[in-house]
C-alpha cells in the first residue's frame, strides 16, 4: 500500500515538474476558482441573518425550520 502511494505520488511529482506551462496554468487556475468563489458569494450568497438582532434571527430561523422556502 505504502509502496503504490509513494508511485502515484512520485507519477505526479515527475509529470508537474516536467510541464512548461505548469506553474503559470496552476496559478492562472488558483486565480480563477478565488475569482469564482468571491463574485458568487458577492451577488448570489448574501447574508440573511445580517443587520438583524436576536430576537429578529430567531424568528427568522424559526419560521424557515417551520415554513422553508419552496424552489
Amino acid at each position: 500500500m505504502k509502496r503504490a502511494v509513494l508511485a502515484v505520488y512520485n507519477f505526479y511529482v515527475e509529470g508537474f515538474k516536467n510541464m512548461t506551462w505548469g506553474r503559470q496554468l496552476w496559478w492562472l487556475i488558483l486565480l480563477k476558482v478565488v475569482l469564482l468563489f468571491l463574485v458568487l458569494r458577492a451577488f448570489f450568497f448574501k447574508p440573511v441573518l445580517a443587520g438583524k438582532s436576536e430576537e429578529q434571527k430567531i424568528e427568522h430561523v424559526s419560521n424557515e425550520l417551520i415554513n422553508p422556502i419552496k424552489y
